[in-house]
């Protein structure tokens, strides 16, 4: 395995490649976050960066991560911790958005365009969004509200991520590790350990009930979906909400339904292989035997990291897919 990873002086354009310390982490998660590496790296005369210096990870001259150092820790024996982002923690920015008719693709390009972000392969999400009031919101929120919103009215889900400094936008049936016959798997050779829950205290509903305040008729439309064999089985888990203009109450009450309609299982995969092609948002093959059930087929990967060390490389991975919600 061989580590390429360089740090730039934003000033004199000057490339360095120091010595990292104690290794280099790579962190992805699916939702509201940006991707993070985190390494350090003795302080000398030699190396000259500062915050917003570009940083760049290449592993056997495949590209893996490019950001930004966004915060650097020193210390009294002149070894210094530098946390860098991706360009995705630019979303965390807070700002208002009105908009009508625009799929989520449409918005995540005209946020991209406002915030100079630089934008890669952006998939049609097709569903457009009848009307959207964004007030005093980040970024990542509107943008995951829009993806939301077509997941909930087109059952397609898509990830959204930064492909080595380009916003990237995919579906989530392209996210597959691997490619027919080679798909990347965990099973109880490549992961050394895992952690295995099941609940139903945690993001399980049966009874899903939505309202909208009529002006037209000025009544309470009720929307209501219920699974009455769970309702008797787990008593009443209820989910509440309150429905904009223009959206179908009665398809959002049976869609919700069958998302949380069931157990939450958490699995977490850790010190697996590592593979620099897994990050959060993609699919990959789990085949397990988890005492009450056992798994074979594709999950979504929630958050990944990864950890390089020397030739070392591990990951460990939260994952979810069928009845597993991260």
């Amino acid at each position: 395995m061989n580590v390429e990873f360089m740090i730039t002086d934003p000033k004199s354009g000057q490339n360095y490649f120091p010595a990292v310390q104690e290794g280099i982490t790579w962190t992805t998660e699916r939702r509201s976050n940006p991707g993070k590496l985190e390494f350090t790296i003795v302080r000398d005369e030699i190396i000259k960066f500062t915050e917003g210096s570009p940083v760049r990870l290449k592993v056997d001259g495949k590209p893996v991560f490019f950001g930004f150092a966004f915060t650097q820790k020193g210390s009294k024996d002149e070894l210094v911790k530098i946390t860098a982002y991706d360009q995705l923690r630019y979303l965390k920015n807070k700002d208002t958005y009105v908009y009508k008719n625009k799929t989520a693709s449409d918005f995540i390009k005209m946020v991209g365009a406002d915030f100079n972000l630089n934008l890669g392969s952006i998939a049609d999400t097709g569903y457009k969004i009848p009307s959207r009031v964004e007030d005093n919101t980040s970024l990542f929120e509107m943008i995951e509200n829009a993806l939301d919103l077509t997941m909930q009215n087109t059952k397609q889900m898509f990830v959204l991520y930064d492909d080595f400094g380009k916003l990237t936008l995919k579906n989530l049936s392209d996210m597959r590790v691997g490619e027919q016959g080679a798909y990347f798997m965990i099973d109880e050779v490549t992961g050394e350990n895992f952690e295995y829950t099941a609940s139903i205290d945690n993001s399980t509903y049966n009874k899903i009930k939505l309202t909208y305040e009529n002006e037209s008729t000025g009544k309470r439309d009720v929307y209501i979906a219920q699974d009455s064999g769970h309702i008797n089985e787990w008593g009443v888990l209820q989910y509440y909400d309150t429905l904009s203009k223009g959206e179908n109450g009665q398809s959002k009450a049976d869609a919700l339904l069958k998302l949380y309609n069931q157990k939450t299982r958490n699995l977490k995969i850790q010190n697996a292989f590592g593979d620099p092609r897994v990050r959060a948002g993609s699919m990959i093959i789990v085949n397990l035997d988890l005492g009450d059930m056992k798994v074979k087929n594709f999950m979504l990967v929630e958050r990944a990291t990864h950890t390089f060390k020397l030739d070392e490389h591990s990951m460990t991975l939260t994952l979810r897919g069928g009845e597993f919600v991260a």
